[in-house]
């Protein structure tokens, strides 16, 4: 019996998931920017929640939004290395709540997010994180998400 390795496009797979295409920009911006060994993005909402945490938006459903918005950024990803086995390391997300001004949870509308990337690459997906809360996102999504990443060279 051989012991196959998981990529992190098979752990996807196995959680329901697959790649996307990406989302394109809409402005005067790139969805990613590589400098050395670094992979900065461009913040990613969603599609399909949209409102105020606190108001419109239950906890569950930021969570799950936290979740799609880190779908598009692993779709970047993808885009950009052909494959997730090049991430070396997720180095830090920061994530954009769109919240009411006495909305206090935003970490753990966040924790989707890293739950997710802790599900798809393990102890690599492990990062620092900053979640705030915002008066106003484009769009009126629920949140965005940006994220750095190391990557093997």
């Amino acid at each position: 019996m051989e012991n196959k390795v998981l990529t992190p496009e098979d752990r996807l797979n196995s959680l329901g998931y697959t790649i996307k295409p990406i989302r394109p920009a809409v402005g005067n911006y790139v969805s990613l920017v590589r400098t050395g060994n670094l992979l900065f993005t461009a913040g990613q909402g969603v599609d399909e929640y949209h409102g105020k945490l606190g108001r419109e938006l239950t906890i569950e459903e930021g969570y799950e939004a936290s979740r799609e918005s880190m779908l598009n950024l692993i779709s970047v990803l993808k885009h950009e290395l052909g494959e997730l086995s090049k991430v070396k390391r997720i180095v830090k997300i920061l994530g954009f709540v769109n919240s009411t001004e006495d909305f206090y949870d935003q970490p753990k509308v966040m924790n989707g997010a890293s739950d997710l990337l802790v599900e798809v690459f393990g102890e690599k997906g492990k990062h620092a994180r900053s979640a705030v809360g915002m008066a106003q996102l484009p769009n009126n999504t629920a949140i965005e998400i940006e994220m750095i990443v190391e990557i093997e060279e």
